[in-house]
């Protein structure tokens, strides 16, 4: 399994390159994908030779995500794999997780709170609930295909969402408003109904 944990740890004496060369003699971590596909999908080129104590949160993040997707594994439990990251190195990141998942065929276990990048990374989502008084129990529901996942998240957190005729980019509906009543209605939280 190849796992990116939520809180990482930059030792100092390293740097991104030599992190991957040392992987590099495992026989399973791919070494020619990580720097033919990951590092410029990740836009790496420029911290390759940077120590990992003086990378940024961002550029941390894509080192690790990086790395871990270079290991050769049939699941990967990515843990907030879009934390510090500017919204287009989300949008680049889910879509770079998506690609590398559908070309390996293999699972990955996508743990995050925004939404669009789950609705960009993801084909299906489960949804997980645990009531307020006892926060450390709960219950996971799924998977499901990402329209009825995503309805049961919003319908149980009590949004609806529309998507930006520009962007796509998804947008909170004010509560009330026309379009957030007739989804509530229509039981679409997030997308929109099909015409």
């Amino acid at each position: 399994m190849g796992y990116k944990p939520q809180y990482l740890k930059a030792p100092q004496g390293t740097n991104v390159r030599e992190r991957a060369a040392g992987l590099g003699t495992d026989p399973g971590f791919d070494l020619s994908l990580f720097e033919r596909d990951l590092v410029p999908g990740l836009h790496l080129e420029e911290v390759l030779d940077v120590d990992l104590s003086a990378l940024s949160g961002g550029e941390l993040q894509r080192s690790a995500v990086a790395l871990t997707l270079a290991r050769r594994a049939s699941v990967y439990l990515l843990d907030e794999p879009s934390a510090y990251l500017d919204a287009d190195e989300r949008m680049s990141m889910a879509r770079l997780i998506r690609r590398q998942v559908e070309r390996q065929a293999v699972t990955a276990l996508v743990v995050d709170h925004d939404v669009y990048f789950l609705d960009l990374a993801c084909d299906r989502l489960m949804v997980f609930h645990h009531p307020a008084e006892a926060p450390k129990e709960g219950a996971g529901r799924g998977p499901f295909p990402m329209r009825t996942g995503m309805n049961a998240l919003l319908r149980e957190i009590g949004i609806t969402f529309r998507r930006d005729a520009d962007t796509l980019r998804p947008r909170i509906n004010q509560e009330g408003s026309v379009l957030d009543r007739e989804q509530r209605a229509s039981g679409e939280y997030y997308y929109e109904p099909a015409a």
